[in-house]
């Protein structure tokens, strides 16, 4: 069997206001009723393949741990980054641990923010690059293109491999159009889809070969991995000396092992709000909608609404995404300049790039429906049989009052029980705790009182998820 790795890493400024750094794009819900993730995962099933190995940044740690528990997949190891170096680091580090027990996999290095809507093409196209990983090859997939696209890199195919693939001849970067064009009427070139397989002991040596920091600074970091269950923490100081790269970049580009399987499965990069509109299901006049929308007399636009009505009138060609806090309005064959709203946001120290108004935890979740001078309310949900950290605050006092479920409160040295319409105060400074004990989520409203209210005034006292 070989083991798939997923890169689940990075943060899809393009994809604002639904991809956030706190909550980026391959925990989100793109294209239909999975988060990418989890469509990542789905796409292993019918394959002799071990539990997959997940590698994401360390503050993602929970989202995707909560994810995998909802597809299915528990305790499978997660190695955090404690800081983003790019693919080939990720990469290896993923491959050290492979490799840790004295085992020698294949592995297959999947994004996990693609999709790929034919499942028997993708299947059969993984079956062909591990015949060729097996004879020592470090195997891209080439994916086949449909348009003279400017926004990939391009393989160039070499000379066939038996039946299964080609030499990879070169790596050209993105083209102007007219390249591009060249290049799909050629029939040689494939997108770059940033997918691999090859055996863990090939890739090992030429990274040896051809980016040896990287190799050695990865290894002094799992040389120094803790381990949390089955979170996997890279000693931090070792991998911040890392040098940042990408795999095609350090290796592929480098390697006289390269080869590519040609890939023709429906794939897309999910990389802009454009692509999802490609990648949607359309009404009759060529509009994606979902969540509550109403149009009239609009074509080709996509419009995601994900807390209110949203109606369109009389337009063309548009992308209309509404959140809880944000609104993002522009044209179709604009939306690669959307990082750029992200950058000024930024710029202006604002927060609506960093987290949505509903802030994920490994407890639950919390959405700020109200905030003004001195005072904020949080409707707060707590899952069965979580609990939040002991903590206490400098600058708030909070009142709680239950809506929904059972909550044990700790308060002080006191231990009490609330349920629905029953409610506590926490006055500032009290040492406290919130934990669900019961079969059902809890809800309750949080008021906050007090000079500041940011969530760096909480000093935990006891935590079990490790945030200390």
């Amino acid at each position: 069997m070989f083991v798939p790795v997923i890169m689940a890493g990075g943060m899809g400024t393009r994809l604002w206001p639904v991809s956030r750094e706190h909550y980026p794009k391959q925990f989100c819900t793109l294209v239909g009723d999975t988060t990418m993730l989890q469509q990542t995962m789905a796409r292993l099933v019918g394959l002799d393949c071990a539990a997959p190995l997940t590698v994401c940044n360390e503050e993602h740690r929970f989202l995707a741990a909560e994810q995998l528990r909802q597809a299915g997949i528990e305790k499978a190891p997660i190695v955090l980054e404690p800081v983003g170096r790019n693919t080939a680091p990720a990469i290896t580090l993923a491959a050290l641990q492979a490799a840790a027990n004295g085992e020698d996999p294949l592995l297959l290095v999947m994004p996990a923010d693609h999709l790929i809507q034919n499942l028997p093409a993708f299947h059969e196209g993984v079956a062909k690059a591990e015949i060729l990983a097996r004879e020592g090859r470090l195997v891209t997939f080439g994916i086949v293109p449909t348009s003279p696209e400017t926004g990939f890199g391009y393989i160039r195919r070499g000379e066939r491999i038996g039946e299964t693939g080609f030499a990879v001849s070169g790596f050209e970067e993105k083209p102007d159009l007219a390249t591009a064009q060249a290049y799909l009427e050629d029939g040689g070139y494939d997108w770059n889809s940033g997918m691999f397989m090859f055996r863990t002991s090939t890739y090992l040596e030429a990274i040896h070969t051809h980016a040896p920091a990287i190799l050695d600074a990865c290894k002094a970091a799992m040389a120094g991995v803790e381990s949390d269950d089955y979170f996997l923490r890279p000693e931090r100081e070792a991998f911040e000396a890392c040098p940042a790269d990408s795999i095609d970049y350090a290796v592929m580009e480098k390697t006289d092992r390269a080869a590519v399987v040609p890939l023709d499965a429906g794939w897309n990069d999910i990389g802009s709000w454009s692509a999802i509109w490609e990648a949607q299901t359309k009404d009759a006049n060529g509009n994606a909608l979902t969540g509550d929308v109403l149009q009239v007399a609009s074509r080709n636009s996509i419009v995601s609404a994900q807390k209110r009505l949203v109606a369109i009138v009389g337009v063309e060609d548009l992308v209309v995404v509404e959140t809880a806090d944000a609104v993002l309005v522009a044209r179709r064959d604009a939306v690669q300049n959307v990082k750029e709203v992200v950058g000024q946001l930024k710029a202006a120290d604002r927060t609506e790039h960093v987290d949505h108004r509903r802030v994920y935890r490994p407890w639950g979740d919390y959405d700020s429906i109200d905030i003004g001078n001195r005072y904020q309310v949080k409707r707060i949900t707590v899952k069965p049989g979580a609990k939040l950290s002991v903590q206490k605050h400098h600058h708030r006092a909070e009142h709680w009052v239950v809506v929904r479920g059972t909550a044990r409160v700790l308060k002080g040295e006191e231990t009490i029980m609330l349920t629905e319409n029953q409610s506590t105060y926490i006055p500032l400074g009290e040492i406290h705790a919130l934990e669900n004990p019961g079969k059902i989520p809890l809800e309750l409203i949080e008021v906050q009182s007090g000079s500041y209210l940011g969530e760096d005034d909480i000093i935990r006292l006891e935590d079990r998820y490790g945030r200390i």
